[in-house]
């Protein structure tokens, strides 16, 4: 990423962007509001992450031309749900529109040592979708804590089906790290590296979301990052975003 300037990077990092809105008390309006939140002057977010109740309202905000995903995150929040609850409520969220499955595993499991439980849900959950709606894996690497308990679910989820790995559902005070990155994505590496990755919380600058890039290009490839492999769950990175990139070039800055 070296190569890139700020405002390139910034570019981007707009296009590889989730924004998200999993308040349980959310009203309809504020779905409303994410949607036009979504769309910048200067393009478009990859995906908007919401629970699944919200998804025909997004996609009739939103209409049908998809240059906007939406992605619904089911067993949320804690990854406690029985397993046909959530392959019902993520083939729910499918027929009423959903572009994308988010999926928090079962993750208390792994750290008791049962990892069947997270194959078995993801698998089910990736059975019951379309080819065409990729399933996206939380981890909560944040409560996993632990190195080798990390590398272990996301083994797991990668072997199970899932297309991508989320660090976290990006609610939780411990959201994404530069270690939990690293260990995902020499996961991905050692599985043939065809699974995406997603940097979730805490990422409120380009500055920082660089250094994610920069990990994920050390590890896997120059080219490898890209909406399709590689998405950021943070809103707060989206105000630093449109701030660089509705500020004069630094060459019309420093003329007149």
């Amino acid at each position: 990423m070296e190569h890139h300037s700020l405002r390139e990077t910034a570019a981007f990092g707009l296009s590889l962007l989730d924004l998200t809105e999993l308040d349980e008390t959310a009203a309809p309006e504020s779905i409303d509001a994410l949607c036009r939140r979504a769309q910048t002057p200067f393009g478009n977010v990859a995906a908007i992450c919401i629970l699944p109740r919200f998804v025909p309202r997004a996609r009739l905000t939103l209409g049908n031309s998809h240059a906007i995903r939406i992605a619904a995150v089911v067993n949320f929040p804690d990854g406690g749900f029985e397993l046909a609850d959530v392959v019902s409520e993520a083939r729910q969220a499918v027929a009423d529109g959903a572009d994308e499955i988010e999926l928090v595993i079962p993750h208390r499991t792994v750290a008791e040592g049962d990892g069947e439980a997270v194959k078995d849900m993801v698998a089910a959950v990736r059975e019951a979708c379309p080819p065409a709606v990729p399933v996206k894996a939380i981890l909560e690497t944040g409560t996993l804590k632990d190195t080798v308990l990390i590398g272990k679910a996301a083994s797991l989820a990668i072997t199970a089906g899932a297309e991508l790995v989320s660090t976290s559902a990006g609610h939780m005070a411990d959201g994404a790290t530069l270690e939990a990155a690293d260990i995902l994505l020499r996961a991905i590496r050692a599985n043939g590296g065809k699974v995406g990755f997603k940097a979730a919380g805490g990422i409120d600058t380009v500055a920082v979301a660089i250094l994610y890039l920069r990990l994920a290009e050390t590890i896997l490839a120059s080219d490898w990052a890209m909406p399709s492999t590689f998405r950021f769950g943070a809103d707060g990175l989206l105000d630093d975003i449109v701030a660089i990139l509705g500020s004069p070039p630094p060459a019309l800055r420093s003329s007149g």
